[in-house]
């Protein structure tokens, strides 16, 4: 131990040599990863070189090498949840990501959809149907703005939202019949 603390790097060779055959099947025996183990192996011999001024004053050695081992197989343990667990996030987030892309492409379709249909109406229920859903009047109040009787704007807006209707069945009707013939 005086010789490696010293530089001597013979001795710490044969140190190696000799403890790496306890240390690696410890560290293998925690982790289960003969890539991890290899790991911890370097690390841990890392530091008892990087530390060998401190080595003399060891009193029990292989307590002092299992101590070692331990605390860098249980930080790798630990980092690798901890990956996993970021991972994970990482894949719901991006799930809610694809989720809500998608959400926008089947909004923007179903939108593209109802302006089609809206395109459809005639003149005067394409107008009360504007002024109803999309500007939030009542039909009193565009009764009112357009100089008609309440009963004539229920009556466009029944047949313009029929027409709708209508029209988004045709078009589930189409994508269905293209999914099942494809």
């Amino acid at each position: 131990m005086q010789r490696i603390a010293s530089g001597d790097q013979k001795s710490f060779a044969f140190f190696f040599e000799h403890y790496s055959k306890m240390i690696y099947p410890f560290a293998l025996k925690l982790t289960r990863s003969e890539e991890l183990a290899e790991e911890i192996l370097q690390e841990v011999f890392l530091k008892i070189w990087l530390n060998r001024q401190s080595l003399p004053e060891i009193e029990n050695l292989g307590a002092y090498l299992n101590r070692i081992c331990r605390n860098y197989a249980y930080n790798a343990l630990r980092r690798i949840a901890h990956e996993n667990l970021v991972a994970s996030e990482l894949g719901k987030q991006m799930t809610v990501e694809v989720n809500n892309t998608e959400d926008d492409v089947i909004y923007r379709d179903m939108e593209r959809a109802l302006n089609d249909a809206i395109s459809g109406l005639t003149p005067q229920q394409k107008l009360i149907y504007t002024l109803c859903h999309q500007e939030g009047l009542k039909y009193s109040e565009v009764a009112g703005r357009l100089n008609i009787s309440s009963s004539t704007v229920h009556t466009h807006m029944k047949l313009a939202l029929k027409f709708i209707r209508t029209h988004f069945v045709r078009i589930n009707s189409l994508v269905l019949f293209y999914w099942l013939f494809k």
